[in-house]
C-alpha cells in the first residue's frame, strides 16, 4: 500500500473534526473523497501533508510513519498538495513558475547557484505539454484563465516528483470544458502517481472515479465503493445531497 491510515482522530476546541478508523490507497490509485461541508475532508488532507497533527492514530506512507511530521519533511518523502485556490507567482511567466518549482527540490544553498540543465528544461516542457500550457509558457501567469492557473499549480506540484498528489476541489470555478480537461489530466497523472481528490462536482467525480469513492460524514467514513454504488446509496443522498437534490439522479 502507498498509504495506510488507522484509528486517526483530531478535535478542535472539543469538536471531533475527524475520526477515521481505516483508509488505504494503492500506488497509482486515484481516489475521490466526497462529503458535505464539515465532513472532515480537508482536515484529512491537512493531516496527510503535515499541516495538522492528529491527536491519535497512525499514518503510514510507503510503510513509514508520518503522523506528526512537519510539512517539509512529508513533502520530501513524496507527498504533494494542491489547494483549492491556486498559489502561483502571478508576476512571473508560466515557464519561470515551473522553473522555480524545479529549484524547490534543491536545498537553499544549491538553489543560489542553480542553473537549469538541458534535461531539466526538457522536463519542464514535458510537464507544460501534459498540463496543456506549452503555448503560454512565455505568458505572465497572472493573465491566465482560472482553469489554466489550476493546471499550472498542478504542474508545479508534479515537478516535485511526488508519489502521492493531494488535490482539493480542482474543478471549482471552472467552465465545463476546463473541468473535462482537468479530469483527463488527473486520469493521465494517475498512471504515475497515487492521487486523492476532494470534490463536490458529481459529474466530475463520475468522470475520474474509475475505482473507489470514499464518502465522509461528520468526520467519519459513511460508505466506500464504486461511483455507481454511492450514487444509489440512500445514505449518501440523504447526508450529502439532501432528499430534494437531483444532482446524482440526473447523471
Amino acid at each position: 500500500m502507498l498509504l495506510s491510515v488507522n484509528n486517526l482522530a483530531v478535535s478542535f476546541g472539543g469538536v471531533h473534526a475527524l475520526s477515521l478508523s481505516q483508509f488505504s490507497l494503492r500506488d497509482k490509485e486515484l481516489r475521490v473523497i466526497i462529503g458535505p461541508n464539515g465532513a472532515g475532508k480537508s482536515t484529512f488532507l491537512d493531516i496527510l501533508c503535515g499541516r495538522t497533527k492528529p491527536d491519535t492514530g497512525e499514518v503510514l506512507f510507503n510503510h513509514k510513519p508520518i503522523a506528526g511530521m512537519t510539512e517539509v519533511s512529508i513533502a520530501r518523502l513524496g507527498i504533494g498538495r494542491k489547494f483549492q485556490q491556486p498559489s502561483i507567482f502571478p508576476g512571473l511567466t508560466v515557464y519561470d513558475n515551473l522553473l522555480l518549482a524545479a529549484k524547490m527540490k534543491k536545498d537553499i544553498l544549491s538553489s543560489l547557484f542553480f542553473r537549469p540543465s538541458q534535461l531539466l528544461k526538457a522536463r519542464i516542457h514535458e510537464v507544460a505539454e501534459k498540463i496543456g500550457l506549452t503555448k503560454v509558457l512565455s505568458s505572465i501567469a497572472g493573465a491566465l484563465s482560472h482553469g489554466q492557473k489550476q493546471w499550472l499549480e498542478i504542474g508545479i506540484v508534479v515537478l516535485q516528483d511526488p508519489k502521492l498528489l493531494l488535490i482539493d476541489e480542482p474543478a471549482a470555478g471552472m467552465s465545463d470544458e476546463e473541468t473535462y480537461k482537468t479530469g483527463e489530466l488527473l486520469l493521465e497523472l494517475s498512471n504515475n502517481h497515487g492521487i486523492i481528490v476532494i470534490e463536490h462536482d458529481m459529474k466530475f467525480v463520475q468522470q475520474i472515479a474509475r475505482e473507489r469513492v470514499t464518502v465522509l460524514e461528520r468526520g467519519k467514513l459513511l460508505v466506500e465503493g464504486s461511483f455507481n454504488d454511492i450514487r444509489n446509496d440512500q445514505r449518501v443522498i440523504d447526508c450529502y445531497l439532501g432528499r430534494n437534490n437531483t444532482q446524482l439522479e440526473n447523471l
